[in-house]
């Protein structure tokens, strides 16, 4: 599996337990190593600068600084290569034991930045050996091109001789490696230390394969623990725990993990501190019921669906003991613990999980476990990842249950990141119903599932709720609006940054700087543009852009700054259900439309909308996807209004 490992020796107890296993992978795969080691000369140089002053007074003139500065130079540096030479020595003796090929390397500079650049690229800078015999400097990357020794003269003092500095350094190995293996640790490790300082920074850098050496324990018939979360990039790390257990004999651990407990901790926390009237808005027992029967209810058939992705995965792979375990609570503490159990000598996981963000790199569940495992680890990288890698299992070709048109275009309201969880609940809460006889979804069941299954404001947002439900949360709604401040348009100048205050005694007027509690205005284009959401849910869009425009110090909301928002929130995936919701009323409303004005039921493209959204289920469409989905409806969104979807709502379901 691992051809090509690159090993950083250091002489440390976990440098030699990192050059154990990595021998123990290349004997087992006939790959090689490369031994490493990193000096800094120009940080000596550096250092040698700073304490010129306290030299003797002899040699505080000019010249002899400049002379002793070149003789420091390379003897410093030629004694760096030796001591590094001689920690390659005692990693080439063990290697020569085992019968395994290795390239010796010196990379000069900084430690992690070095390791980063070779084990990504290929692209660590080589230096020129000082004085090193051709035949010795032959087994090195870079050897063919040595430096002259350093040289004494005839009155026996040291000679101070001009070297290029671009003759300094001959270049870059240009190697691919498969696998870095490195000790959790170096020569300056404390006690309370989790990570060395040039480990924690490497992690950080390092795309490829990652094998962290804590303990001497073999990889030959371990016991391996791997994760996965139903990303892509935790089935790569399973097909890497597969591959090194079967050739090991090693028994593998797999779980999946999801939090409960999260939720209700914020819940009783928000309870705690919530007036009557924001009680009354936040309606605290009707979320928490939300989160308990379908949240927590869909992350556990998550969970299951992983667990079986990876036994069909373990399925080819003969020999392999599997064990799989559900793990309830957050994901990098209930691993912990269950390692706690197990002992497992190897942790194997991704680097990144399902929510992984473009431009991050490690996932924070990855880091607490890199940091407090106690087993060695592997991370895997992101080298070779396609999101589409993702094992078949049964479940995925199974249809649900029918759903009639009508239905079938109200469940396209919940956004496509909920739209699996929302059609289980619905079609379990028939099923159950009808004692788990096949039943098509019609609008009567829907509308019974959503009004036992979700919050009262939610079943407005979706058109659910008696008339006089409707026209209360209207007047709320309106009420709740009534606080905005209106004013100016979108081509006045940009308010100034400090507000004006009147004495409420002596009338004096005084300007002073903006802070967070004072209100945000709006433009008369803005607000025009903000009522072309459904009233219901128009004081949530409100807060929604507000929030955005206080967090960047935005005081007037025009609808540049409401393009920003939403364009900040797609790219973050920070949509929360109540906004999403809102967004795709638009879609709706728009579809209702073409409905209505072509008399089809569902048009080929909605259709086909439908069946997309139905193979992809909870992961597989992210939100950023939101606006190219609704690229493909045949309405142009931007020519309805609430009062064309309203009429044409009436038409269609009369």
């Amino acid at each position: 599996m691992y051809r090509e490992i690159f090993v950083p020796v250091d002489n440390s107890q976990h440098s030699d337990w990192a050059v154990a296993r990595a021998i123990e992978l290349a004997r087992r795969s006939g790959g090689r190593l490369t031994g490493n080691h990193v000096y800094a000369a120009r940080l000596h140089d550096v250092r040698f600068r700073q304490l010129e002053t306290g030299l003797p007074a002899q040699f505080q003139t000019p010249d002899e600084i400049k002379r002793q500065r070149k003789i420091h130079d390379k003897l410093i540096e030629k004694g760096l290569q030796l001591i590094a030479d001689s920690f390659l020595d005692e990693f080439g003796k063990k290697c020569a034991a085992a019968g395994v090929g290795i390239t010796r390397q010196l990379l000069e500079g900084i430690n992690y930045e070095e390791i980063v650049n070779e084990v990504n690229r290929g692209a660590g800078r080589l230096p020129g050996l000082i004085g090193f015999d051709p035949n010795r400097a032959a087994g090195y990357d870079g050897g063919a091109k040595t430096r002259g020794d350093v040289k004494v003269g005839a009155n026996g003092r040291l000679v101070a001789e001009d070297e290029d500095q671009a003759a300094r350094l001959v270049g870059s190995s240009g190697r691919q490696y498969d696998l870095l293996a490195i000790g959790a640790h170096g020569l300056g490790r404390q006690p309370y230390s989790q990570l060395g300082g040039v480990v924690s920074r490497v992690l950080r850098g390092i795309e490829r394969d990652v094998l962290l050496v804590r303990d001497d324990r073999p990889l030959q018939g371990g016991r391996f623990l791997v994760c996965v979360d139903g990303s892509s990039y935790s089935y790569m790390a399973m097909r890497a725990a597969l591959e090194l257990a079967q050739q090991f004999g090693a028994s593998l651990y797999v779980c999946s993990a999801f939090d409960v407990e999260y939720h209700h901790v914020v819940f009783h926390n928000i309870k705690d501190v919530l007036s009557v009237q924001a009680s009354k808005v936040f309606k605290f027992e009707e979320q928490e019921e939300l989160h308990n029967n379908i949240i927590d209810k869909g992350l556990l058939k998550l969970c299951q669906a992983n667990l079986k992705r990876a036994e069909v995965m373990a399925g080819q792979y003969a020999g392999v003991p599997l064990k799989t375990q559900i793990l309830v609570g957050k994901p990098f503490q209930v691993v912990l613990q269950w390692a706690a159990e197990i002992e497992p000598t190897l942790l194997v996981l991704a680097r990144h999980g399902a929510h992984r963000i473009e431009g991050t790199d490690l996932g924070s569940q990855a880091e607490n476990l890199v940091r407090l495992a106690t087993c060695n680890v592997l991370c895997v990288g992101t080298v070779g990842v396609r999101p589409e890698d993702i094992p078949w299992i049964e479940e995925d070709g199974q249809a649900g249950l029918p759903w009639a048109p009508d239905a079938e275009v109200r469940i396209l309201r919940v956004p496509p990141f909920a739209q699996g969880i929302a059609r289980r609940a619905v079609e379990e809460y028939l099923l159950e119903r009808t004692n788990g006889q096949p039943a098509t979804v019609t609008n009567k069941w829907l509308d019974e599932a959503i009004q036992k299954l979700l919050p009262t404001h939610m079943q407005l947002i979706m058109g659910i709720g008696t008339a006089e439900e409707i026209a209360l949360a209207e007047v709320k709604a309106q009420e709740q609006l009534k606080a905005t401040r209106v004013r100016g348009s979108d081509a006045d100048p940009e308010p100034a940054a400090a507000v004006e205050v009147t004495c409420p005694v002596t009338g004096v007027v005084s300007t002073r700087a903006r802070v967070a509690t004072d209100p945000v205005v709006w433009t008369e284009e803005a607000w025009a543009r903000l009522q072309a959401v459904p009233l219901i849910a128009r004081p949530l869009a409100r807060n929604t852009v507000e929030r955005f425009a206080r967090n960047h110090a935005i005081w007037r909301v025009t609808t540049p700054v409401m393009d920003e928002n939403k364009q900040a929130m797609i790219e973050a995936d920070e949509f929360d259900v109540d906004t999403m919701m809102v967004m795709f009323q638009e879609l709706r409303a728009r579809q209702i439309r073409a409905e209505a004005e072509g008399g089809d039921a569902l048009s080929p493209e909605m259709r086909a909308f439908i069946e997309e959204a139905k193979a992809q289920g909870i992961t597989r469409c992210p939100i950023r996807d939101i606006e190219e989905k609704v690229g493909k409806c045949p309405v142009d969104f931007r020519g309805a209004t609430p009062e064309e979807a309203k009429r044409a709502v009436e038409q269609l379901l009369p």
